[in-house]
């Protein structure tokens, strides 16, 4: 068995257990859990001991998946999306079906479709949206490559991803916009 076949294994089984993963998004460095699970998420903020009622973005795998955890979704997104060129990170208001300490405040969550082969395969065979958030503690810095992954977060999941650790090219965050009424406004 290869090692991404083996890495997505690894995972599924993590995650199905309510675990955490550190894995290559189509971004940054992740850790990642079960979106619909509290109790892994809970997990996340303790390990980057992050503020409760800071929101996570989440990763699904097509537009059929979205369709699932966004009340009244404004199909008009998909147009947009289609055009960009840089992973999107979209805030949808109502949110359903996910844990409670993935959303806002508000009840909006911030949900990206995947690209990234590796992510986009796991997410179909897991069949749940998976959490997405910096593989650092808060207040630190995004790290841009594995090597620059704190020995803390290493150590804090249950499973770390072997593929793609030797990729050396930094990556970058997602843009972050909110869909309102048919426009975007830009977040970051």
């Amino acid at each position: 068995m290869n090692s991404f076949e083996t890495d997505i294994e690894n995972c599924l089984r993590v995650l199905q257990s309510g675990g955490t993963i550190l894995y290559p998004t189509d971004t940054i460095w992740g850790i990642g859990c079960d979106a619909t699970n509290a109790a892994a998420v809970e997990k996340i903020i303790e390990l980057k001991n992050r503020p409760a009622n800071k929101s996570f973005v989440v990763l699904v795998a097509d537009e059929r998946e979205l369709m699932k955890y966004v009340a009244s979704l404004d199909l008009e997104i998909f147009n947009y999306l289609d055009k960009t060129t840089k992973p999107t990170t979209v805030i949808y208001e109502h949110a359903i079906g996910l844990a409670d300490n993935v959303l806002a405040a508000d009840g909006s969550v911030a949900i990206r479709i995947c690209k990234d082969e590796f992510c986009k395969h796991l997410i179909k065979r897991f069949r749940k949206p998976i959490v997405s958030t910096s593989a650092n503690t808060s207040g630190m810095p995004a790290p841009a490559i594995f090597t620059a992954i704190a020995t803390v977060i290493k150590n804090g999941v249950d499973y770390v991803v072997q593929h793609k650790q030797d990729v050396i090219t930094a990556a970058s965050a997602s843009s972050i916009i909110k869909w309102n009424k048919g426009k975007a406004e830009v977040i970051r």
